[in-house]
């Protein structure tokens, strides 16, 4: 449980990705960034109302398309997306004249990606000036794998935004119980599985849904991951660790395929680690790159 006044400051540098208001409240915004596992995704399928054995691609589906797969940025801090229309109610209004661009009471002022992170922290900066605890942003960013708004804190089991937010820095595994339950607290196992798209997307992002053909990206990415694309998870966390370490460009997604320019990170971190020349993996090198990247 994270306590309110987030006195979090003995864990927090400026090497774990720290802020800090005027009010000395410190929060770490970057953890170990650990890919999810086999146990976290069964366990999600299961709070979801789904079968392991038979739903995987509908999970798959929702992670495609609102984090392209993977929770985390290169920096180890999760993906966000920071809704200055939430920001604004979260508030009452209170600085949507100083700061349209992160305080409004229409969606927009997107960046993307590291750059969010940059108006979360206005955000946070403007509650601080104002003497007040940094909840109201993060309750108006969505966070991790599957995109879970703050504000929806309660589905994830969690007590306040803050606490979601904690819950998001080390591991996938919770992104993933997160977003499971958000669709168990929206009855949301009967769509997935009718395969009733329309249903899900306007849960996940309301009745204008349509706009961004957000149905339809689901519809698509199921059909794909239901053809047999095999995901292997071991390539996947060593994907992530690869990124995490430096070796990510041009590698491409963290996908679970070993694909060329997975290959190609491979063999540059293996020049780098000095072993000998390969794409591949084995056992002592998989460990070793597990241990270089803090898994």
């Amino acid at each position: 449980m994270i306590a309110p006044e987030f006195a979090l400051a003995s864990a927090c540098t400026a090497a774990l990705g720290c802020w800090r208001n005027d009010l000395g409240c410190a929060m770490r915004l970057r953890g170990l960034g650990k890919p999810f596992t086999q146990a976290g995704l069964d366990n999600a399928l299961r709070i979801m109302g789904l079968d392991p054995a038979a739903d995987l691609p509908r999970l798959w589906a929702i992670v495609a398309v609102e984090s392209r797969g993977f929770g985390f940025l290169a920096d180890r801090r999760p993906q966000i997306l920071f809704e200055r229309h939430v920001f604004s109610r979260q508030t009452g209004k209170r600085f949507d004249q100083a700061a349209p661009g992160i305080s409004s009471e229409t969606p927009g002022g997107y960046v993307g990606r590291e750059g969010e992170y940059d108006r979360l922290e206005r955000a946070i900066g403007l509650l601080a000036a104002k003497g007040e605890p940094p909840e109201a942003a993060l309750a108006s960013a969505s966070w991790g794998l599957g995109q879970v708004m703050g504000f929806n804190f309660k589905s994830a089991g969690c007590d306040s935004a803050t606490e979601l937010v904690e819950r998001h820095l080390d591991e996938e595994d919770q992104h993933l119980a997160a977003m499971a339950g958000f669709v168990a607290e929206h009855k949301l196992a009967g769509a997935l599985r009718q395969g009733d798209w329309a249903a899900v997307a306007r849960a996940y992002n309301g009745k204008d849904f349509a706009r961004n053909q957000y149905d339809l990206k689901l519809k698509q990415n199921f059909e794909k991951f239901s053809e047999g694309a095999i995901r292997d998870l071991t390539i996947r966390t060593a994907q992530a660790a690869l990124l995490y370490l430096g070796f990510g460009k041009g590698m491409g997604d963290v996908d679970g395929v070993l694909g060329d320019g997975t290959k190609r990170a491979i063999r540059a971190w293996r020049a780098h680690a000095g072993l000998a020349e390969s794409d591949r993996l084995d056992g002592p090198d998989y460990t070793q790159l597990m241990a270089a990247a803090g898994f």
